[in-house]
């Protein structure tokens, strides 16, 4: 079965979302059917396929926020919650 590409919301959205201090908050779903991201009144969701094992689930929310913000997954850093479903991120634009 052929896997759907990632929902991503607009780049522009998201980098208003981005604190002065280049950081930002979400909330990851490990080992979800699909990869998204979705905006809503209480904050951002990523869901990711990648298991919360190992920290393959973090390297994964990394990624697709990179992939969101059409940026380089090392401009993309994890400040907060390797072991929570709540990130901090800080993205460097």
């Amino acid at each position: 079965m052929k896997r759907l590409p990632a929902d991503l919301p607009d780049a522009d959205a998201l980098r208003a979302l981005i604190d002065e201090q280049g950081r930002l908050a979400v909330r990851a779903t490990p080992g979800a059917r699909s990869e998204t991201i979705t905006i809503t009144k209480s904050g951002i969701g990523v869901k990711v396929r990648a298991k919360p094992q190992e920290g393959a689930a973090n390297t994964a929310v990394v990624q697709l926020v990179a992939r969101a913000l059409d940026l380089a997954p090392s401009r993309v850093e994890l400040l907060r919650g390797a072991t929570s479903r709540e990130k901090l991120l800080r993205i460097a634009l």
